[in-house]
């Protein structure tokens, strides 16, 4: 088993708020993506676990929301683990501007 992908993202929004937005936002960023899909997604309490595919390989995971940052962690498979800095990046600006105030 690989090492988990880690991902904060800090937000002025508070919990509720970041949560709203997060919560129709892993589908709308995965269809920005062509190659990612999302098989799962089931929020509880302040976290949400979610299973998504991309390139035939499926990843797992959840994001944590707090006041003041999410925290995304994502457990690649070994095939796309040589993706896992760019799937960083990603990660990084779709949550930054998901949790931008507007």
């Amino acid at each position: 088993m690989s090492a988990p992908l880690i991902v904060s993202i800090p937000h002025s929004l508070g919990r509720e708020e970041a949560m709203r937005r997060l919560k129709s936002g892993l589908s709308r960023a995965a269809s920005h993506v062509p190659v990612l899909s999302v098989d799962e997604e089931r929020w509880e309490d302040s976290r949400m676990s979610f299973r998504v595919r991309a390139l035939g390989q499926a990843a797992h995971g959840h994001v944590d929301v707090a006041e003041d940052h999410v925290k995304v962690e994502v457990t690649l498979p070994f095939l796309l683990q040589r993706f896992a800095e760019m799937a960083q990046a990603a990660i990084r600006e779709r949550g930054r501007l998901l949790l931008t105030k507007k």
